[in-house]
């Protein structure tokens, strides 16, 4: 209880928000103020200024905050040693944060087949929330597209594609072996949000052609790019092997050089002899491991 207790505080002071606090903890707003309350109560401290249904740290609070991240962590690290404690066949589970599932799939499926007595939970995200939520514990093993150097990080490449155009059926680009970039001059792009890989790629492959979209619409997620552009709300560019068959669908190669996005699986130096994390790593580079080590 007292650690719940301090995550209640820790992120509401955090977050700023009690009810941005209740939903990144999965908890009710009462909740989050009750365990606030009783925290205060049992210590005779006041943790945060109330004005007009305003919430302000205190001096005290402020104080006792670093103290807290530092505490909260550690409890996370141990919470995470205990979930991989064992060799996977008596169960277990994993958790996996993946800007796109194409790759990391395939790796989930041989990692399954060999340990089908662990859980395996997915999140999806962009590159940016994905290095945030390994570095916070809140994942084991994470996939991305940035090349992160933190000497934290243990990195693999797991492959890389070539960007290419994705559009309707119908469009006039569609029956085209190939585009180049000024073909693109006037369209709706469809592009992810900031932050992500795919975008920053794309918006510097139309600058460095001097091409500017006629309009565009920035849509968060793959799926829901790809029903746009079967809608024939715009185009948009994809890695080509995040590109799925659609009946409605074609995908055009660029002609001439362009980026190739990358896709990378990363975990903490620290943590990649657990056990689970150390089986999914041999996993993902194709070999089988027995008890991980």
């Amino acid at each position: 209880m007292f650690v719940t207790q301090l995550q209640s505080f820790f992120w509401v002071a955090r977050l700023g928000s009690i009810t941005l606090a209740a939903r990144h903890l999965g908890l009710s707003q009462p909740t989050v103020t009750t365990q606030i309350r009783a925290l205060e109560a049992h210590y005779g401290v006041e943790l945060f200024h109330r004005q007009g249904g305003r919430l302000t740290v205190s001096g005290e609070g402020l104080q006792l905050l670093p103290q807290v991240e530092v505490l909260l962590l550690r409890a996370v690290e141990v919470e995470s040693a205990l979930r991989h404690a064992g060799d996977g066949s008596q169960g277990g589970q994993l958790r996996i944060g993946a800007t796109a599932p194409y790759y990391v799939l395939d790796i989930v499926q041989r990692f399954a087949q060999q340990y089908p007595r662990v859980q395996v939970s997915m999140v999806s995200g962009n590159s940016q929330q994905m290095g945030q939520a390994l570095a916070a514990y809140q994942v084991d093993l994470a996939t991305s597209s940035t090349p992160e150097s933190d000497p934290r990080l243990l990195r693999l490449e797991l492959g890389q594609d070539p960007l290419a155009l994705l559009v309707h059926r119908s469009h006039r680009l569609a029956r085209r072996p190939s585009v180049d970039v000024a073909d693109l001059a006037g369209e709706t792009l469809i592009l992810r949000e900031p932050g992500s890989v795919t975008r920053r790629l794309t918006e510097q492959l139309l600058a460095d052609a001097g091409v500017p979209p006629g309009r565009v619409l920035e849509i968060a997620s793959r799926e829901a790019i790809r029903e746009a552009v079967i809608r024939q709300m715009g185009i948009s560019v994809f890695a080509r092997h995040e590109a799925s068959a659609h009946p409605d669908l074609v995908v055009l190669a660029f002609a001439g050089s362009v980026p190739h996005l990358p896709e990378y699986l990363y975990c903490l130096h620290s943590r990649s002899q657990a056990p689970l994390i150390a089986a999914f790593l041999a996993a993902s580079r194709g070999r089988p491991s027995t008890t991980p080590h």
